[in-house]
């Protein structure tokens, strides 16, 4: 996977983010993977299993959805 340079801070660690592209509600899930380097749908699947266990893993999602924060789009002005 080749990631853009807007995903990667100053120290080379990947910044925590939900991207534009490949969300399925919020984009938490696919933020978590490509900041730890996972598959989304590993990460996606995980997700389901937790909630299997009892917790409040609707209210963390939630709670990630307005607290990370969204890619923002590269705009280019002429």
């Amino acid at each position: 996977m080749v990631r853009s340079r807007a995903h990667v801070d100053a120290g080379g660690m990947n910044i925590l983010q939900r991207p534009l592209s490949g969300r399925v509600i919020g984009g938490v899930c696919a933020g978590l993977a490509q900041r730890f380097g996972l598959s989304p749908t590993t990460v996606r699947v995980l997700f389901l299993l937790s909630c299997l266990l009892p917790g409040p893993q609707f209210v963390a999602y939630l709670v990630m959805w307005i607290v990370i924060p969204s890619e923002r789009r590269d705009v280019v002005t002429v």
